[in-house]
């Protein structure tokens, strides 16, 4: 009896000082519970709404191009489940910095989010905002500009270390090389640079030349694009994606059409972004840089996971970097084989936890239509999502943010021109639920949630 009186008492102690040692600015908890069985009090997280970051890039001169500049709106995620809520992006929200499509990014909490000006006077231009909710963004005072460095459009990704870091990474026109009449090579220069996104400035930069073999070399393939960049487990090298392209060496001008090389990657140290060493992969061709989003995540196995573009004959796939920073050549989940399709291209994917992925992806017969499927990257299966209601102008072409909030993923589906929803998937069972209605404009579309 006496044991239990002073639970009783310990419990009602924590529940006054639970109330007592709060400010206004701590966010609100409920009151301790006692379970009736032992009677030691139990602890409930707080309830947090985040929130969700809608974007919307609206058109320029042909409906879906999205180059007309990108629109911003937030709501609480309460409300971005609500299939009765409507968000209109294009009347209600707030233009970010951007010439054309704004690459964003934004913080794990839904708090802030980071832009790169991309393309125009100010482009390479980096700031934040503050999200306040609504139209309300409010941009931070200081921005940094590396144009210089990086040029006016450059790639980016924030790194999945706490929100404090940035990496921008660009390469100069690739130049033709020609010695004594007989072509040499083609290469540009790398530029690799960290953003410190807390202070708003750049923390470190390097820029060198990346060779190839002088076998791929002397028959023109070369590094175009680099993207993408991902930080590994140990937090000790950066892996970064590249997109390849081939000079004709008997005319020196760009092959259109030719045989791909192995997938390929560049890793460097980290954060001293030195030592860069070219990776390649023996299962996957095609390119590993993406397009306007993430295209490698950190698995819970600690390995790493990429995606494949542009591979004409095999479609687009998943490898596997392992922790020893080298493609893992007994692994890959081909879309083509996995859903019985050809000509398959990833749009934007997102690793959601547990193993499990999705990716907006379309099709050779799909004519450029969207789908978006369940990536299961240990059972190595891939299946359509059913519960969206696709379209045939359903285009994820520039397709830019998933969100991934405890055991919800959030994905904004619009066709071009056509009002669409948010859908939230439970990543456990993946079942689809109906969220918020997004209104939509002629030429527009959503390009992403954060």
């Amino acid at each position: 009896m006496k044991k239990s009186t002073f639970k009783l008492l310990a419990g009602s102690l924590i529940l006054a000082m639970s109330f007592t040692s709060c400010s206004s600015d701590d966010v609100k908890e409920e009151p301790v519970v006692t379970d009736p069985t032992t009677e030691e009090p139990v602890k409930e997280e707080p309830v947090k709404d985040r929130w969700i970051t809608v974007s919307g890039a609206k058109m320029q001169d042909a409906p879906g191009d999205g180059n007309g500049g990108t629109m911003v709106y937030a709501v609480t995620s309460t409300n971005a489940k609500d299939p009765n809520f409507v968000i209109d992006v294009y009347e209600k929200g707030m233009p970010v910095q951007s010439n054309r499509t704004a690459r964003l990014q934004s913080s794990v909490d839904g708090n802030t989010l980071f832009n790169i000006t991309y393309t125009g006077s100010n482009g390479g231009e980096f700031m934040t905002y503050k999200v306040n909710g609504e139209g309300n963004f409010v941009q931070s005072g200081t921005t940094v500009n590396i144009s210089q460095y990086a040029g006016t459009s450059p790639r980016w990704t924030k790194l999945f270390d706490g929100d404090k870091t940035g990496v921008a990474v660009n390469i100069t026109a690739p130049k033709v090389i020609v010695e004594n009449e007989v072509y040499k090579h083609t290469r540009g220069t790398a530029t690799v640079l960290a953003l410190d996104l807390q202070n708003i400035l750049i923390a470190n930069y390097k820029q060198y030349e990346i060779p190839l073999t002088p076998e791929e070399e002397a028959q023109g393939h070369h590094l175009f694009r680099l993207d993408a960049p991902t930080l590994n487990k140990a937090g000790n090298k950066l892996i970064i994606g590249a997109w390849m392209r081939k000079t004709d060496p008997a005319t020196g001008e760009n092959q259109s059409s030719f045989d791909r090389l192995g997938a390929k990657s560049i890793v460097v140290d980290y954060p001293a972004l030195t030592n860069p060493k070219v990776i390649t992969s023996t299962v996957g061709f095609g390119d590993t840089s993406g397009y306007r989003s993430f295209n490698s995540f950190v698995g819970d196995d600690g390995n790493i996971y990429q995606a494949t573009q542009r591979d004409t004959k095999n479609g687009s796939s998943i490898l596997r970097i392992n922790q020893d920073n080298e493609y893992d050549n007994s692994y890959i989940v081909n879309l083509d084989a996995a859903l019985g399709v050809k000509g398959s291209y990833i749009d934007a994917w997102r690793y959601a936890g547990k193993g499990i992925a999705y990716a907006v992806y379309t099709h050779e017969a799909a004519n450029n239509q969207g789908f978006l499927a369940r990536i299961d990257l240990n059972a190595k299966t891939v299946q359509r999502v059913e519960g969206i209601e696709y379209d045939a102008n359903l285009d994820f072409g520039q397709y830019q943010g998933f969100v991934v909030d405890g055991n919800d993923f959030y994905v904004a589906v619009t066709p071009v021109g056509k009002a669409g929803n948010i859908y939230v998937i439970d990543i456990t069972t993946g079942a689809v639920k109906k969220g918020a209605q997004l209104a939509n404009k002629p030429g527009n579309h959503y390009i992403g949630v954060f």
